[in-house]
């Protein structure tokens, strides 16, 4: 791939201190590398389909293995893209059909839904074992199932559960126990890449073909946005919604020895999507110290238009002129080749260790 030569740095590099200690006194290959996290971040992962596509497509594929995706939200979607025979194909469809999606004023939590489904339709389009028996990778999906007041669909009963949620989370993370209930939806091949987990209710369900596309819509349906997923097959009855409420960045235990890359929108991890407005809520570096970070650098951002992702917002910003929007993400997608030529050129010249910084 070529890059627009321009003389700033396009990546931000962060890692936790037994990445760091690694990649400086060996450098990183791809046959290091054992599991990749995919946070929520809904048309963020747009920014990024450079970075996407050079791993995916390039780079991991030098160094076939069994790898771990795990994935929340939009995360989970990209991965199940690179889990499709052509992982460079995937990720390009899902990218174009996330931009082509619409929505009118007022449109429903039921019409977002509908869009999505269809989406997800057309990005599957009758593969689904094929993402599933993908010879490298493991796909892991992230969703909550919703207790109380969150299990309903209704506008304004969800609405007074989410401010129930937003005032237990300012008292203590561990409180949306109260409301959450974490399951992991995996590859029946081999289970999560994660020490146990005891900070919330938690369970893990084998993905097959009967609950593929289930769990992928449950875990991108924000509530307000999407409707929850009922019934999800093999988890029982409830409610199912987007993993990124507990595990917006994948603040996660991960275990092994491996390098566990994490191709992401920005340099921070935030635990829960309900942490985002709190400055002191970071991610544990015990849990992240073999994560290696890539991001979009700041001075990257500034350039793009509008000096940022793509974001849900843009959905109200250009309300009623789908062109312009189209037009702004798709530059977004074009200009991020540039983080995945970078990461290709700095692990080919063995200079990652000199950029890094410490994760946390």
């Amino acid at each position: 791939m070529s890059a627009i030569q321009i003389k700033y740095p396009a990546l931000s590099l962060k890692a936790g201190p037994r990445a760091m200690a690694l990649i400086r006194k060996d450098g990183l290959s791809p046959a290091d590398v054992g599991t990749l996290p995919g946070a929520a971040g809904g048309p963020k992962a747009l920014g990024i389909q450079g970075l996407d596509l050079a791993l995916f497509g390039d780079w991991l594929a030098r160094a076939p293995r069994e790898r771990s995706l795990i994935g929340a939200s939009i995360g989970s979607w990209r991965f199940a893209s690179a889990c499709l025979p052509d992982p460079v194909e995937g990720l390009r469809l899902l990218g174009r059909l996330y931009n082509e999606q619409c929505f009118a004023k007022g449109v429903t939590m039921a019409e977002v839904s509908q869009s999505c489904h269809r989406m997800l339709d057309e990005l599957l389009a009758g593969r689904d074992a094929q993402v599933l028996s993908n010879a490298h990778y493991r796909l892991n999906i992230m969703v909550v199932k919703s207790r109380g007041l969150l299990a309903d669909d209704h506008r304004g009963r969800l609405g007074l559960g989410l401010s129930s949620v937003i005032a237990n989370n300012l008292i203590g993370r561990p409180r949306l126990s109260r409301h959450f209930e974490r399951l992991i939806v995996h590859d029946e091949r081999l289970a999560p890449p994660l020490h146990p987990l005891t900070d919330f209710p938690s369970r893990l369900l084998a993905l097959n073909t009967g609950n593929l596309r289930q769990a992928l819509l449950a875990s991108g349906s924000i509530p307000m946005v999407m409707q929850g997923v009922r019934d999800l097959p093999g988890a029982g009855s409830g409610t199912f919604r987007d993993g990124g409420l507990l595990d917006y960045h994948l603040d996660l235990p991960y275990c092994g020895d491996d390098i566990v890359l994490y191709p992401h929108f920005t340099d921070k991890v935030i635990p829960g999507w309900f942490d985002k407005a709190l400055p002191w809520r970071r991610g544990n570096s015990q849990r992240l110290q073999n994560v290696l970070l890539l991001a979009p650098s700041r001075e990257y951002l500034a350039r793009l238009p509008h000096g940022k992702l793509p974001d849900r917002s843009d959905f109200k910003r250009f309300m009623g002129n789908d062109t312009a929007r189209q037009r702004y993400w798709q530059t977004a997608m074009s200009e991020s080749q540039r983080l995945g030529d970078d990461f290709l050129e700095l692990t080919e010249k063995n200079r990652l260790g000199e950029h890094l910084q410490p994760l946390l």
